[in-house]
């Protein structure tokens, strides 16, 4: 074995080790305070408390976010400095301050009329020629003339380093107009090498590669907020301040798309979860938020192989939730496949569907941040100059998969369709999204890992591909009006065993969504064949949920059982961190 493999293995191996695999937390009642119609607490800090009441750990401090009835004060963080807290930030988006505070402490909590919820600081991390602008038809939209000019596009990520293909070739000005670090003690820079390939897949404009490596929307501003550190690692309140910043700056850099490649899994409803809350503030602020599905397509853990594995914030109805399919090295889209590692839905608690559509994802060839960790670990990332001409005699482009690379390629088409209508609200962005994406799959494909040997068998149903696959020009010549909200549906497990749709999610979570009337899933030209509406079941027999976890009394979407929060997107990116397949951890599938 080469040194560069024996590099991978070993690299395999430790990340191997330091996963721990998602724990099933039973959300059992709460030996502390009710508050009279529902716990302040999350229910997995309760299950801090309840490790602590009982012994099993000692009284550790954790890093919580505390979203209180108004925006939090000074008042606010002496009161909670009398329960110990200790405050590290505001975020004025959710109402919320973030705090340290021992678990010992966290059951006083429940008696303060003044905390609407209190929930983990998570950590968040990463999801991570390959001819994705042809099977999108995005070469073909650029032929119109729209390139995201004018557009400002906030990349929440590990960071964007300086790029000659970020540079506008008339006036050689950057095109990252403004860059910000969340994470204490670092530059915006990009020490992971994640931010800048997310970057290139966005906006990238070929300089470097004589145009053979470019972006979807190669003439668009970008907006770099740095919420990961050089190991891939960050937690929920260096995203959600970067949101309340985006937010902040909208108008100043027409900041119109959010691209979140990133996240973690579900520990709450995502109407209390504050990762959640704040993507719903950017999207009715009138940003168009656009997130990674997740990594975990080939977890059977829970015996659903893969199915209700999408991560935060990918959850909420209103984003874009992007899942990810392979070219297999094609510009013909009808050899793609779906990738094995893109999570598939319905979410977990609230049994929304998604992924809302499918892009590219696998084996990309994007922009490479110098001497970033990843290729650092993985040389065999980096894409040969001369492959391009030696245009620069520089290594400046890395390979890498996930649904983290299908996010950014959605993120881009969005910028394309601002441009084109400038006053298109998300709502309308996402509806012209789904309704034109391709519904032409197969109804289901066998995939072989060309490594292991493993073989899985994808079936191309709701949960799986949502509305079908993006098609930019499709969406570009959609001149059909929108009107209402664009909130994604939620699936209904029936008393015969099949599933239905239900697109009113006010009858479902709460006044506070939108209704009935106001929702645009009007018929299933949305999802084709995928779906029957009213209280039809899911066509076919490629979805048989019979008596499975995610709807049975063990189910993980019911409050019996949470998805653990020790498990987080991967350190490494290209499979995410609990999917490494022996050595073609850049091969895809």
């Amino acid at each position: 074995m080469s040194r560069q493999q024996n590099k991978a293995v070993t690299l395999t191996a430790r990340l191997a080790r330091n996963l721990t695999l998602a724990a099933i937390v039973l959300a059992a009642s709460f030996s502390f305070a009710n508050n009279g119609n529902r716990h302040r607490i999350s229910p997995e800090l309760a299950q801090f408390v309840k490790r602590y009441q009982s012994g099993v750990v000692s009284n550790q401090t954790v890093r919580v976010i505390v979203q209180f009835t108004k925006q939090p004060t000074t008042d606010h963080d002496k009161k909670m400095g009398r329960f110990g807290g200790r405050a590290m930030r505001r975020l004025g988006i959710v109402k919320a301050g973030v705090y340290t505070i021992p678990v010992s402490m966290l059951p006083l909590l429940e008696n303060e009329s003044e905390i609407v919820h209190v929930s983990l600081d998570h950590p968040v991390q990463l999801t991570s020629s390959d001819y994705f602008e042809q099977s999108v038809k995005g070469d073909i939209a650029r032929s119109y003339g729209w390139d995201g000019t004018g557009v400002g596009v906030a990349i929440i990520d590990s960071g964007i380093s300086d790029h000659p293909d970020l540079h506008d070739p008339a006036t050689g000005r950057s095109r990252v107009v403004y860059s910000e670090s969340f994470v204490p003690g670092l530059d915006a820079s990009d020490g992971y090498g994640h931010g800048t390939h997310v970057a290139g897949i966005i906006g990238g404009n070929g300089v470097a590669s004589n145009g053979y490596i470019t972006g979807v929307a190669p003439h668009v501003n970008l907006i770099d907020f740095r919420v990961l550190d050089s190991t891939g690692a960050g937690s929920d309140s260096y995203v959600i301040a970067a949101i309340q910043r985006a937010i902040a700056l909208k108008d100043t850099y027409n900041i119109r798309v959010l691209n979140l490649s990133l996240g973690r899994p579900v520990s709450e409803s995502f109407t209390t979860d504050p990762l959640c809350q704040a993507v719903e503030s950017a999207w009715k602020a009138g940003i168009v938020v656009v997130a990674a599905a997740g990594n975990m397509g080939r977890d059977n853990e829970f015996g659903t192989n893969g199915y209700g594995l999408i991560g935060v914030p990918g959850v909420d109805p209103y984003v874009i939730t992007v899942g990810s399919m392979n070219t297999v090295g094609t510009a013909d889209t009808t050899d793609d496949v779906l990738a094995t590692y893109s999570s598939k839905g319905p979410t977990m608690i609230d049994h929304i569907v998604k992924p809302d559509l499918v892009a590219p994802g696998n084996q990309i060839q994007s922009l490479m941040a110098p001497g970033n960790f990843l290729v650092t670990e993985l040389p065999q990332a980096a894409v040969n100059p001369l492959q391009y001409g030696n245009f620069t005699g520089k290594v400046r482009y890395m390979t890498l998969s996930g649904t983290s690379m299908a996010t950014p390629v959605v993120a881009g088409t969005v910028a394309l369709l601002l441009q084109q209508d400038p006053t298109s609200t998300p709502d309308a962005i996402k509806a012209r999204l789904m309704r034109t994406a391709s519904k032409s799959f197969p109804t289901q494909s066998v995939i072989t890992d060309p490594a292991t040997g493993q073989q899985f068998t994808e079936n191309y149903d709701l949960f799986a591909i949502g509305a079908g696959y993006l098609n930019v020009t499709a969406a570009l010549n959609d001149t059909d009006p929108v009107q209402g909200s664009a909130v994604s549906p939620v699936a209904m497990f029936n008393s015969d065993g099949s599933v239905s749709v239900q697109s009113d999610l006010r009858s479902v979570f709460g006044s506070t969504l939108p209704s009935a009337t106001s929702v645009i899933w009007g018929n299933s030209a949305v999802f084709a064949n995928s779906v029957v509406w009213g209280n039809s079941v899911l066509c076919g027999n490629s979805v048989i949920w019979g008596n499975s976890v995610i709807w049975g009394n063990n189910s993980l979407a019911a409050n019996s059982v949470i998805w653990g929060n020790s498990v987080i997107w991967g350190n490494s990116v290209i499979w995410g961190n609990s999917v490494i397949w022996g050595n073609s951890v850049l091969s895809g599938d």
